[in-house]
């Protein structure tokens, strides 16, 4: 098993054990005493002592060496996807933001890993340095450098959760769980008690949040999902599809659309249709021209562009603080594939079996 390392003492432990402010424990360390009583200064001393904590020079020299300059970094090429608007919403609200906030932008682009990967270091050498603190955003994320960044102490937020191997880093992420827990309720809230879910083959925090929302939510109001899907089987075959019939599953919830796509032709050839029959939720934005108007999840990428700015800012005016995960809340789009439960269905809980 692994053990998570422990990590380095920050300003912020050293503040809540003295009993001060963390500016106070900042300026005390950077020898800056005006203003400061003699017996404060002791007492963060003696909190230093004890946590052995280690001013980190990196972190020190960027507080008073700001450019107003804010990189964003991707792991993957972001202009091959524009129109998609996958990445584009989010740089717009980091544009936007940091236009707001009189920063200007640096974007690295340069491909240093094989089949258009990208690395924040080249040489050995962190490229992102040459701003105050860097957003970083990509599905490809390498953990590893994520990691060394936290170790040296230079300032960044990651959109999306991630889990770094003995690496705590502060996050901006949409919150996928309480939307999937929203969409559950409003379910029950129809009637609906025979729930099925769709597992999409993507095994991201991102994905594990929607997950865990669901499944909590579903416990909540003391329902069953076994479901292949629920048990943790990801896509979707004719059996399944015949189980949920035969077991009269009436609400089902889909990570993605092609699922929720191959779902609804599956449904429709043994004679059931959405949402008369089956409700569909799609815990995914729909496109533009999609053919279905899926209710689905609306993640706010523009919001979470400029949440992710002004986290950015506060790390870098405050370079010791602790790090932490920002929740930007989601919302559902109403479509055509929510209805009421079928006035025959029993209450039961669903029952259906894996294949």
């Amino acid at each position: 098993m692994t053990t998570k390392r422990e990590r380095a003492p920050r300003q912020a432990d050293v503040a809540r054990l003295a009993g001060v402010s963390q500016s106070a424990v900042s300026r005390v360390v950077s020898g800056d005493l005006a203003r400061i009583p003699v017996s404060t200064q002791e007492r963060i001393r003696a909190a230093v002592r004890e946590l052995g904590y280690v001013p980190n020079p990196a972190a020190r020299s960027l507080r008073g060496r700001r450019n107003s300059l804010l990189g964003v970094h991707t792991f993957e090429p972001v202009f091959s996807r524009a129109r998609d608007g996958f990445y584009v919403d989010f740089l717009l609200g980091i544009e936007a933001r940091a236009e707001e906030t009189g920063n200007d932008l640096v974007l690295f682009t340069s491909a240093a890993g094989g089949e258009g990967s990208r690395s924040v270091y080249r040489a050995g050498v962190n490229r992102l340095g040459m701003a105050d603190g860097s957003i970083l955003l990509g599905v490809a994320t390498d953990v590893m450098e994520l990691a060394r960044l936290a170790s040296e102490g230079y300032p960044f937020i990651h959109i999306g959760r991630r889990d770094v191997p003995g690496a705590e880093i502060s996050c901006v992420a949409p919150d996928y769980r309480a939307a999937a827990a929203e969409v559950v309720a409003h379910l029950v809230q129809l009637g609906h008690t025979r729930f099925a879910y769709l597992r999409d083959h993507h095994g991201l925090p991102p994905y594990e949040d929607r997950r865990s929302g669901y499944a909590a939510a579903l416990s909540s109001h003391e329902l069953r999902d076994v479901s292949p899907g629920a048990l943790g089987r990801a896509g979707l075959v004719d059996s399944w599809i015949d189980d949920m019939v035969a077991n009269g599953t009436t609400a089902v919830v889909a990570e993605s659309v092609w699922l929720a796509d191959r779902l609804v032709s599956g449904l429709a050839a043994r004679g059931r249709q959405v949402p008369s029959d089956v409700s569909v939720a799609v815990l995914e934005t729909r496109a533009p021209d999609s053919a279905v108007a899926w209710d689905c999840l609306v993640i706010p990428r523009e919001e979470v562009g400029r949440v992710a700015v002004d986290r950015l800012i506060a790390l870098i005016e405050d370079p010791g603080a602790d790090p932490t995960t920002t929740w930007v809340p989601c919302s559902m789009a109403p479509g055509e594939t929510i209805a009421a439960a079928p006035s025959s269905t029993s209450t039961s809980t669903t029952t259906i079996k894996e294949s």
